[in-house]
């Protein structure tokens, strides 16, 4: 069975940027604007206060683990009220960990953090099918595999042994999968992962991604999914955050684009792959799309910069 959560973090290809070992104690703020790089942690110990742009500040508590797949901007604090304009500087100690706030006594907090990249020119397009917050707490039983795998990354991340890069690679992709699906059923954002969690929605996604070259209409993934064409149509966009045949565009785009890149055949079966019957269908539908035609994206992709925009 095709698992599209999967597939699409499987498209993101996930990077290793760095993971490091931070302790804070007393009164302290770290504000943070990464681009949209994807951010990650786990509290050890303690607790801390997370505010993220557009979105109401939560508390994080030993063994909660948070991601957010695009960190334009947010704040870590400490529970201690700290003025807004009052940043601290982190302090590296020996053994490679940092400190925030009083650089002496017990930490009121510890977190492994880190940040990774997305190397595929689709990451924007990506992303945005996720949730734009997961915040999964220490109670629950998945969040000690969780930190485990964020464990496992921060050591391999340091270390310097055979075959680094593709084990953070698969690592961080498992580590994303496993975030993801534990904050299935939850108050999610509009996202893939809503989707997935609606039984009947995600009869319809994983048809969707099965047989892309089938020419669906919003009636026959109705019919996937038991239900009627409106009621199909205002369900899976409520629950996904975009149309349904706007959700099977973007990943033909998606899948194109990765096959183009890997010089996996010309247009012409680049297009019967994804679902077009014609060479030229295609053309006209990936140059609006994306803004250039096939023949040169495959020509000019290596050069090629994506602008960070949602669907």
């Amino acid at each position: 069975m095709v698992d599209p959560l999967a597939e699409v973090v499987t498209l993101l290809q996930p990077q290793a940027r760095f993971s490091k070992y931070v302790s804070a104690a007393g009164p302290w703020r770290v504000r943070r604007s990464e681009a949209g790089q994807p951010f990650y942690g786990v509290i050890l110990g303690g607790g801390c206060r997370l505010a993220t742009d557009g979105q109401e500040p939560i508390h994080l508590q030993q063994g909660d683990f948070v991601l957010i797949p695009a960190a334009y901007g947010f704040t870590m604090s400490s529970l201690t009220p700290v003025a807004e304009d009052c940043d601290s500087a982190p302090i590296m100690l020996p053994h490679g960990e940092f400190r925030l706030g009083a650089q002496s006594g017990p930490p009121d907090a510890q977190m492994l953090i880190g940040y990774c990249v997305f190397g595929s020119p689709d990451a924007a397009l990506l992303v945005s099918l996720l949730p734009q917050l997961l915040h999964v707490r220490g109670e629950d039983k998945l969040s000690n595999r969780l930190t485990t795998l964020v464990q496992l990354v921060g050591d391999e991340s340091r270390a310097q042994r055979p075959g680094r890069e593709v084990i953070l690679a698969r690592l961080l992709e498992v580590l994303l999968i496993e975030a993801l699906r534990s904050a299935a059923g939850t108050g999610a954002s509009p996202s893939l992962l809503r989707g997935l969690a609606d039984e009947r929605l995600a009869v319809a996604i994983r048809r969707m991604h099965e047989s892309m070259t089938r020419p669906w209409t919003v009636a026959q993934l109705a019919k996937e999914a038991a239900l009627s064409r409106s009621a199909f149509f205002e369900r899976f966009s409520r629950a996904v955050g975009i149309a349904p045949m706007a959700y099977l565009l973007a990943w033909r785009m998606a899948m194109a684009k990765d096959l183009l890149r890997r010089k996996e055949g010309g247009v012409a079966e680049v297009a019967e792959r994804v679902g077009y019957g014609s060479a030229s269908a295609f053309s006209v539908a990936f140059t609006r799309h994306v803004g250039l035609a096939p023949t040169r994206y495959a020509r000019e992709v290596d050069g090629i910069v994506e602008p960070v925009a949602a669907i």
